[in-house]
């Protein structure tokens, strides 16, 4: 059983930097690492999935430093973020069954043992954020931290009935896990290392929506960073989704939810949806270092800027329902 503690976190990043966390609207209950096991030689990726957008999702993009110890790994269409510790490393998202190979290459590029991943955190339970964990998971015996619903659809390997995107077809499916999963409550932290990561559930794409926070540090300077999941409001064919009672009010206060939390810098699951592919331009445009005056990441305001167009999406879903 996993080690719980109530306490004050601070984040001490592989870079030397500490100050105390900054997500005091909820209590943390933090968890301790688990002792590493024996790992595969390679990565064995498990069967690609076929989808519309599979392939354009899935160019290889050069990894990149964001801030301190938080690195882009993921791929073109999809987002994959990886947090160095003095005590090994934490990723968020493996995106397509596909794309593991891809995010351990860039891991690697950096640098980096993909094999000390410690811990793999989830956004929520569809195959493009999900489909590569099962791998990754066999290869680095880390383990995978969900919230209860998400949690469900991995042991399932589909998403669950309550998901406005379950029963859409064949390629709704990833690779099931059914064991060394933590679930995780909202406002819950894992630490590792001295850097602590707090979970938010944030519904409403998903049941099991989780959005995550934590700090990097650039010697004294540390940065608040969010990892937000999809706030947009899809479904299946014929799915209303004003026909479920309250979930039209739990989206929207997890909009507000993500407006309001500690946000210097934004990657959102799709880095389309934060507009990543600019700020990347931009930065190399203006020789921009991680972090310096002038670097597009650094926004205090970027996640009420998502927040707010993620309002005006859901206003319009709820309004065009109302037409028919």
């Amino acid at each position: 059983m996993p080690v719980r503690l109530s306490a004050l976190i601070l984040v001490v990043t592989a870079l030397g930097c500490s100050t105390p966390a900054n997500d005091a609207a909820s209590p943390e209950v933090v968890r301790a690492a688990p002792a590493a096991d024996a790992v595969p030689a390679a990565l064995v990726p498990d069967a690609a999935m076929a989808c519309d957008m599979c392939d354009e999702w899935n160019v290889p993009r050069a990894p990149f430093k964001v801030f301190g110890n938080t690195y882009f790994v993921g791929t073109q269409g999809l987002s994959s973020v990886l947090i160095t510790t003095a005590e090994g490393l934490v990723l968020i998202d493996v995106a397509l069954p596909q794309s593991a190979p891809l995010i351990d290459a860039n891991i690697r590029a950096l640098g980096l043992k993909t094999t000390d991943i410690r811990y793999i955190l989830t956004s929520h339970a569809h195959y493009d954020h999900l489909g590569g964990v099962r791998s990754m998971q066999r290869f680095t015996k880390a383990t995978v931290l969900a919230s209860p619903s998400t949690a469900q659809a991995l042991g399932l390997g589909h998403p669950v009935p309550e998901d406005p995107q379950f029963g859409t077809g064949p390629t709704d499916v990833f690779p099931a896990i059914t064991s060394g999963i933590w679930t995780m409550n909202d406002g819950e932290a894992v630490a590792l290392g001295g850097t602590s990561v707090t979970a938010h559930h944030t519904p409403g794409h998903t049941p099991g929506a989780t959005s995550w926070t934590w700090q990097s540090c650039e010697g004294t300077r540390c940065l608040n960073m969010v990892y937000a999941d999809s706030l947009t409001p899809v479904s299946k064919d014929g799915y209303r989704y004003t026909d479920h009672a309250g979930l039209v009010d739990t989206f929207r206060a997890t909009i507000r939810k993500v407006s309001a939390l500690p946000c210097d810098v934004i990657i959102s699951t799709h880095p389309s949806a934060t507009g990543m592919d600019d700020k990347v331009a931009k930065r190399l445009a203006a020789s921009v270092a991680p972090g310096a005056t002038g670097d597009p990441f650094v926004d205090a305001e970027s996640c009420k800027a998502l927040a707010a167009v993620s309002m005006k999406n859901l206003d319009a879903r709820v309004a065009g329902e109302a037409g028919r």
